[in-house]
């Protein structure tokens, strides 16, 4: 069975720090690219940062030079190390998997094996 589940959200001040794990079960990463995604209250799910197998790496705009994403075949893991975290940072983070030939753009609806999200919050 596939699942991917997400942890290291909470809370914390504007200008501190967190890394997000996602842990991988059911297959290899081997050949799947990774996402994280957010979604704030009232709002879509946004693109914050994916992987390809081989460490290609995008960012959305708002999180470029702060957030960090990587994995861990070994380990079956992938992260995010977020950090001067803004009030707008809030959201809940999710990670995601798919067949990386599947993928062409860091998009939520490229992605069809999903965690169950973290919460992250930012204090301002």
């Amino acid at each position: 069975q596939l699942q991917l589940v997400e942890s290291g959200g909470g809370l914390v001040q504007s200008g501190g720090s967190l890394r997000l794990s996602c842990a991988v079960s059911g297959f290899s990463l081997e050949y799947y690219a990774i996402g994280w995604f957010r979604q704030a209250p009232g709002k879509e799910r946004e693109g914050v940062s994916c992987i390809s197998p081989s460490g290609g790496t995008s960012y959305a705009d708002s999180v470029k030079g702060r957030f960090t994403i990587s994995r861990d075949g070994a380990e079956n893991m992938a992260y995010l190390q977020m950090n001067s975290l803004k009030a707008t940072d809030t959201a809940i983070y999710y990670c995601a998997a798919e067949f990386a030939h599947r993928v062409h753009e860091c998009s939520a609806t490229e992605y069809g094996y999903w965690g169950q999200g973290t919460q992250v919050t930012v204090s301002s």
